[in-house]
């Protein structure tokens, strides 16, 4: 396997499908998860690791594995008899001493030491943050007394230039906002952790993926949200005066900790640090949005957008401020420009999707629905748009949405649907006991949306329910009156 930093192994990366468990993994060989582990540790099965979260927290490149499935090392693992299987699985997954002095022999090629020293690397890397991230836990007590595509002015050099050169790389996929960007930014900024432990911006980078792997992947917020914390207060540890850092904590304060006033003097500090950050501006828009501030989301969402005029995640949120603060059309213009313009980027047709929802343009919105559903990889997604189309087609929106009930009410039962969409559509069909038993749910688990309670309007119809201005309280939002 190629090292991190070969240019022919980063170009091969662009283009690569990222699988994201050992189950997706084996099933790429069809070959059970005992089996690809054995292969990872037995015959240098390229399988990467991400720092702090584990040892069963792994992902691969489709195009690193087919590479693998070349090489004499695959060869000999797929030719091996049956019995192997069973003898070998059971080994340690750490070769022997026996073993190890055998792989010191000349039968070693280059590819198996290039592989040795990346997974030091990684190894290094995990060792690290996972002392940060006790400490960072151990500190953290809530509540608190608040252009994107180039490194902020604020940020100071790393003394390794491979850990800066990371560094800006990480930036550069970010900032692309789309599934494999993020995943290879989070790479990126783990490569520049391993150059410069105490390099703070890496660690802002790390925080700023995982506080949108959830929104851009199928990533949960449970998993995301705590990776997020620890590496942006392990960024504040090593240098209180980074804007980006604070912002980065206030993101997490309130979609994660529903610390809204910790979260406000989070993002506030970020901007008095550095008054030109566009992601500060930016978040603290989409923040204030969600308390129902919609000028003042409104205008620091211009202040983003008159920093970076070119940022598309700027505008689309923009669009949905507009949407939010009900100037409908004016809103929808602008999303449906940006759809054009860039047809693959997530933002516009989920903004879309609850546009046409809320003003009952079904056949626009399982349109938008199912472009987001490709987007995200979400063959349940996907699942609930098909069955839509087919309600839809033979008794209009009711039958949409009852189709869609039905789909839904089956993943719910599996644990592969969010309680809060589930009482989305039951919100919509009038049925509003269900609606907030599922939202009461929804609390419990400190779902996604939860935030969003407030200004949701598809959820409308419940704003005069008592228990529904309860559960506003509860996650810390401004009452309705």
């Amino acid at each position: 396997m190629d090292t991190p930093n070969d240019p022919n192994q980063q170009d091969r990366r662009k283009t690569a499908r990222r699988l994201n468990s050992w189950k997706s993994i084996a099933a790429y060989f069809e070959r059970d998860e005992r089996t690809v582990k054995r292969w990872e540790a037995q015959r240098g099965l390229p399988v990467h690791r991400i720092p702090g979260a584990g040892r069963t927290s792994v992902y691969a490149y489709e195009s690193e594995l087919a590479e693998w499935l070349r090489s004499a090392e695959a060869q000999s693992a797929l030719s091996a008899p049956e019995q192997e299987a069973s003898t070998e699985a059971d080994r340690p997954a750490v070769p022997s001493v026996t073993d190890a002095a055998a792989n010191t022999s000349a039968n070693i090629d280059r590819q198996s030491q290039r592989r040795t020293k990346m997974i030091l690397a990684f190894a290094a890397a995990a060792l690290v943050f996972t002392v940060f991230s006790i400490s960072a836990y151990r500190r953290y007590v809530s509540p608190r007394p608040a252009p994107a595509s180039i490194r902020p002015a604020a940020v100071k050099p790393s003394a390794n230039p491979e850990a800066e050169d990371f560094y800006l790389q990480g930036l550069y996929h970010w900032n692309q906002r789309t599934p494999e960007g993020l995943n290879k930014a989070v790479d990126d900024f783990t490569q520049s952790i391993v150059r410069d432990p105490n390099y703070a911006p890496a660690y802002v980078g790390l925080a700023n993926c995982y506080n949108l792997l959830r929104e851009y992947t199928l990533m949960p917020a449970k998993e995301a949200y705590p990776r997020a914390l620890v590496a942006a207060q392990r960024a504040i540890a090593l240098d209180d005066s980074l804007a980006e850092a604070h912002n980065a904590l206030a993101f997490v304060d309130f979609y994660w900790s529903w610390d809204v006033a910790g979260a406000e003097h989070e993002f506030q500090r970020s901007i008095a640090l550095d008054p030109n950050s566009v992601v500060a501006h930016h978040w603290y828009a989409t923040f204030l949005m969600e308390l129902g501030r919609s000028q003042e989301a409104l205008a620091e969402i211009e202040k983003a957008r008159g920093l970076d005029p070119h940022s598309s995640a700027v505008l689309a949120d923009k669009g949905l401020i507009l949407l939010l603060a009900r100037q409908t059309s004016q809103a929808t213009t602008l999303l449906r420009q940006i759809e054009t313009a860039e047809p693959a980027f997530l933002s516009p047709h989920v903004y879309l999707a609850m546009a046409d929802l809320k003003m009952k343009e079904y056949e626009d919105y399982l349109r938008e629905a199912q472009t987001s559903a490709v987007l995200l990889r979400d063959q349940n997604r996907l699942a609930i748009v098909t069955a839509g189309e087919k309600g839809f087609v033979s008794s209009g929106g009711e039958g949409m949405l009852r189709a869609m009930l039905a789909v839904q009410q089956d993943l719910y039962a599996k644990g592969h649907l969010d309680a809060y969409e589930l009482a989305t559509t039951y919100c919509l069909l009038r049925d509003k006991e269900h609606a907030l038993h599922l939202l009461q749910i929804s609390l419990a688990n400190r779902e996604p949306g939860d935030t969003s309670l407030r200004v949701d309007q598809l959820l409308q119809s419940l704003h005069n329910e008592p228990a529904f201005r309860k559960m506003i309280a509860q996650v810390g939002l401004p009452s309705l009156d």
